[in-house]
């Protein structure tokens, strides 16, 4: 592919940005760590895509991904992850990027929205630094006092202890908040805090993250 200077620090921020946090970035997080404003970074966007580079969900917030047929070269430069961590995450206002199920597992989405958590929430020992949040769907946790509506905080994590509460993906895309055991069989248990809903027994999963707070909005 034809690809400008420009265009290529653009494609290797959007790669950097999804393997680090787990999304992509927006518009705006892309032009504040170039340094350039967001026309030009649209302008930048539009033509990786027409270029067959990036690929992009039109119904989904944070979809932006590098086209399979792209292979960044091994000694390609990085951000400093300091820039990256510029913007909202570091006054502690959290990605808000989607629903989860505390009921039935339901389809992982992504939306655009944050939430500024500095006085409650801040570094903690043993935590990876990189936090999100999640708005719950569903009452399967609710004797563990969280309920539908409420926001999770999660710690991005892909390991888990037994008892810890988790973001898991399962097969087909699917994602779901439980208690996470794993049984002597070598079997997972993703229990929920309610006798109306079933544990989720499973081979294997992918843990997200672990949940660190729950904010609930009167």
């Amino acid at each position: 592919m034809n690809l400008t200077p420009k265009q290529m620090r653009v494609l290797k921020l959007v790669d950097q940005w999804r393997r680090t946090k787990g999304f992509s970035p927006t518009m705006q997080e892309l032009a504040d760590t170039l340094g350039v404003s967001k026309v030009t970074v649209f302008e930048h966007v539009e033509s990786l895509i027409s270029k067959g580079a990036l690929e992009r969900d039109p119904n989904k917030a944070r979809s932006l991904t590098l086209s399979p047929e792209v292979v960044l070269p091994d000694d390609h430069d990085e951000i400093p992850a300091r820039q990256i961590e510029s913007g909202p995450a570091a006054s502690l206002s959290f990605p808000l990027v989607g629903k989860v199920a505390a009921g039935h597992p339901i389809e992982k989405f992504e939306q655009r929205e944050s939430i500024a958590l500095e006085e409650l929430f801040g570094p903690r020992k043993g935590r990876s630094g990189n936090t999100f949040a999640l708005q719950v769907d569903g009452m399967s946790m609710r004797d563990e006092g969280i309920f539908d509506g409420d926001y999770v905080l999660v710690d991005q994590r892909s390991t888990a202890r037994n008892g810890e509460r988790v973001v898991a993906l399962l097969a087909h895309g699917e994602t779901t908040l439980k208690t996470y055991f794993k049984e002597r069989d070598g079997r997972i248990r993703l229990q929920p805090a309610n006798p109306d809903f079933a544990p989720i027994i499973v081979d294997d999963c992918t843990i997200q993250g672990v949940v660190i707070g729950v904010l609930r909005r009167y």
